[in-house]
């Protein structure tokens, strides 16, 4: 897996500032206005492009959060991408329960199988865009349906993102430390992180991206107690947000 030969340091500004300019961000609003009533994932997951949803939340976010664009398009195509026609692609109904990985046909196929999880005791999933985890964050939702929503999922995202940049100044690691604080877990998030960033700014489709394995936490079977997207490092008793 190629890294990138400098560190992408950004001055956090505008999301339409982005790496991908102006450009790209205006047509994703543009496809969010034109989906109109219709952009909601429960209303619209059987005939939305599914992998239209996620980058449409991005950008949704993007506009709102001051988050560029094209960080949140590479972590989400970090968290769910698979390859589709081609191109690495995200995936709004994917999920990790404890190290089996799903990508599901529709939000009510997602909500039935976190639903289904929880009746069985079983908390500690990801779920959405960008594969939030249940065990820590579902409390700071108002359902697990709204968890599962692509806008709902991606702004929360967005939210932790902008203040991992404020500690750490570098985009690249915000993204690793969004998924682990364990250094381990965290060069490996971040070197593919840079990837995919680094083929968004190239061309866009990222078809060269290096193929999505199950390496990261979370994403391994038989390794239910690793930790995953947005998980609280337990062992130093790191605070998920601020601290030392």
């Amino acid at each position: 897996m190629p890294r990138m030969a400098r560190r992408m340091n950004e001055a956090k500004g505008p999301a339409s500032s982005g790496l991908l300019g102006r450009r790209g961000l205006f047509a994703a609003l543009a496809l969010i206005a034109a989906l109109g009533p219709a952009f909601g994932p429960f209303a619209s997951s059987a005939t939305l492009d599914p992998a239209q949803i996620c980058v449409d939340a991005a950008a949704e976010s993007a506009q709102n959060t001051g988050v560029p664009f094209d960080v949140l398009l590479a972590v989400t195509l970090t968290e769910t991408g698979r390859s589709i026609g081609g191109s690495l692609r995200p995936w709004p109904w994917a999920m990790n329960i404890n190290g089996e990985s799903l990508w599901l046909n529709s939000a009510e196929d997602s909500l039935a199988t976190a639903e289904a999880a929880l009746a069985e005791g079983r908390s500690n999933f990801d779920l959405g865009c960008f594969q939030i985890n249940y065990r820590w964050h579902g409390e700071n939702f108002t359902s697990l349906r709204a968890m599962i929503d692509p806008a709902t999922n991606a702004a929360y995202a967005a939210d932790f993102l902008s203040k991992l940049y404020d500690q750490t100044g570098s985009w690249p690691d915000a993204a690793a430390e969004y998924h682990s604080r364990s250094p381990e877990h965290a060069d490996r998030y971040r070197e593919r992180f840079a990837a995919i960033y680094a083929g968004l700014i190239n061309g866009g489709a990222v078809a060269d991206a290096p193929p999505r394995t199950n390496t990261f936490p979370l994403l391994q079977a038989g390794t239910p107690a690793s930790q995953g997207s947005l998980v609280p490092l337990a062992p130093a008793g790191r605070p998920l947000i601020g601290g030392s």
